[in-house]
Formats: C-alpha cells, structure tokens, sequence
C-alpha cells in the first residue's frame, strides 16, 4: 500500500540533533507522520525516512523566475477582470492597473500574477482573444515602465500563455493543470517557463456544487504527483514547476482546513508550493465575515500557517499587510533588532 510522508515542520532556532531542512527553506524537522488510504497513521523519525523520500523533502527548491525559494516569497494579484470575487472592475483598464501595480511593487510583491479571466465560483468562460486584450498590453507596459519583478499569467488557455509569455512574463499560473488546454505543455515547455499546477474539482461554474473526496489530502496529493509527472514527461523540469493545493476550489470549508492542517505533505513531490488563500470564502465563513475585501486579518493568520509550514509563494491582494506581516514574523523567528 502506497505511503505518504507529511515532515511536521518547525522552525524554532534551537534544532535538536538529526533534524533536517525542509526544502532548503526556513523550516525543520526531525520526525515524519506516515499516512495510508486505509487509515494508518504513524510517527517516524526524519533518519528513519526511505532515501528517495528524504532527498525530496530537504534538497533545496530552484529558483523560479529569479527568486530563491529559500525565503516567503509573496505574489501580488492583479485582476484585470469585471467580475472577479473581490476586486472585479477596479483594475480592467491600464492606467488603473499600472496604477495598482506599482503599489504592489512598492509594497514588497516579489511577483504579480495577472489574470484576465476570472475563475470564481460560477465564473463563465471568456474567449481567448479577450483575455489576451486584457492581459497582455499591461505585461508590456510593466516591462517598458521598468518593472524589475517577476512577472506571472493565471490562465488555462495557452494561446494566452503564449501571448503572455511573448509580452515579459516569466510564470504561467494554470488553475486546470494543463488539463483544461492540451496545448499549454508545448508553450511552456518550449519557452522555457515556470508553471504552477493547481489542483481543482470541476471547473468555475460547477465546482463548489457538492465537492466530494475519499480522502482530500491524500487525493489532492496524488493529482498533483500525477499532473507534475506529465509535466515532465512533457519537457518542463521539476525545478521549473510549483504545485497549489487550490485551496477553495471545489473544496468545503472542512476540505480547506484538512488540506492546510496537512500542506507540509506536499513538499513531498519536490516542488516549490504555491499557497492561494486571499481572501476567500472559506475565511469569512470561519471569522464570520462577508465583505471579501474585509478578510485581510484572516487571509494574513492563514498566511502565517503556510509560511510555518513552509509554503514558499504566497498569493495575495493586500500585498503591504501581508509583507509587513511576514516581516514581523521573520524579525521574531531570527530575533532580529
């Protein structure tokens, strides 16, 4: 029976004798929870992990478009949409989103991941040529302003990819895992591309109708070992790549607390992670808040919970509150002055 190996991640500065680097990050640990479909749980210690496991959950993560992965990284949103959840119409034309977009940079965004389509629960499909009129003319303007970060395209569709990719961007952030579009591994694979596989049940418009798993975890886990497996069969290298639970998408808000209770498993496919939570429904069911754009506190506690777990890339609208927060965070875990 196949066994998964969840690293309990700790970051204390004191680390006993034997423990182990998780991901090349900040993170630690010196024991291992074991998990099977029939139920079993059961504790190990780090040494006592079966080699190939234990190369992937502690060789350092590559860069990705420039940026090491050995610290939080956070990724601003820039949704260049009418009907996104949160922010829909506040940034569909250009000076708008230019606008907004060095704020994000003089924030602290590491990277920004613009969206032309959007992909909340409900959310109708927007044709391909569309997109590309939403998205592309604000990579080039970025990039002809002088935009030193990264910069990301959340699409399904790889003729926006393309595009995207032609205009300066460097990620293709994918919510269908190269599922929804055959055609995205040959654009990212021959650009030479980073990509973001990102789990979800069902598509926009059906996916929070009744979501269901055996197990959320471990399914979740085993789509993403499966979509990272075709990536590289298809030329895209493992370091190239970063996984997304997809927190949210097709998931109750049990399926959300399991899969974040549990995100240290998925350093296990030897990915940088991609932690999405902004936010999102899920929060103001738990904090009993409405307002999307209210959700800021909660979006930066859940935050905190990936970063202590490791979680490398961070996507995010209040890019200043969560950089602040992080920055606390980081001062308090190196006790700097």
């Amino acid at each position: 029976m196949k066994q998964y190996y969840r690293p309990i991640a700790q970051f204390d500065p004191v680390r006993p004798e034997g423990a182990l680097p998780l991901a090349g990050g900040w993170c630690w640990f010196d024991a291992v929870e074991v998990l099977d479909r029939a139920g079993g749980r059961a504790r190990i210690a780090a040494g006592d992990l079966p080699q190939p496991v234990r190369a992937r959950l502690t060789e350092p993560r590559s860069e990705i478009a420039g940026l090491g992965m050995d610290s939080p990284r956070v990724m601003g949103i820039l949704n260049l949409t009418p009907d996104s959840f949160s922010d829909g119409g506040l940034y569909k034309d250009l000076a708008p989103a230019l606008s907004h977009a060095q704020e994000m940079i003089a924030a602290g965004a590491d990277v920004l991941d613009l969206g032309g389509e959007s992909t909340r629960p409900g959310a109708q499909d927007v044709p391909v040529a569309e997109e590309i009129a939403r998205t592309a003319p604000t990579i080039i303007a970025l990039r002809a302003a002088g935009a030193r970060v990264a910069l990301s395209i959340d699409t399904r569709k790889s003729a926006v990819a393309r595009a995207a990719l032609s205009a300066g961007a460097e990620i293709v952030n994918d919510v269908a895992a190269m599922e929804f579009d055959p055609g995205m591994t040959g654009v990212v694979a021959s650009a030479g591309a980073a990509i973001c596989l990102m789990h979800a049940q069902g598509d926009p418009q059906t996916m929070q109708a009744a979501p269901a798993y055996d197990d959320v975890l471990l399914d979740v886990y085993d789509y993403l070992e499966a979509r990272v497996a075709e990536a590289e069969a298809a030329g895209i290298a493992r370091a190239r790549i970063l996984v997304d639970p997809g927190i949210g998408f097709g998931k109750t808000v049990a399926h959300n607390l399991a899969l974040l209770r549990g995100l240290s498993l998925f350093h296990g496919l030897g990915c940088a992670i991609l932690l999405g939570v902004s936010r999102k429904r899920f929060i103001g069911a738990l904090a009993g808040v409405e307002v999307a754009r209210e959700r800021m506190p909660g979006t930066l506690a859940v935050t905190l919970a990936g970063v202590a777990q490791g979680a490398q890339i961070h996507r995010v609208h209040d890019v200043a509150e969560v950089v602040q927060g992080l920055r606390l965070w980081e001062a308090i875990r190196k006790g700097a002055a």
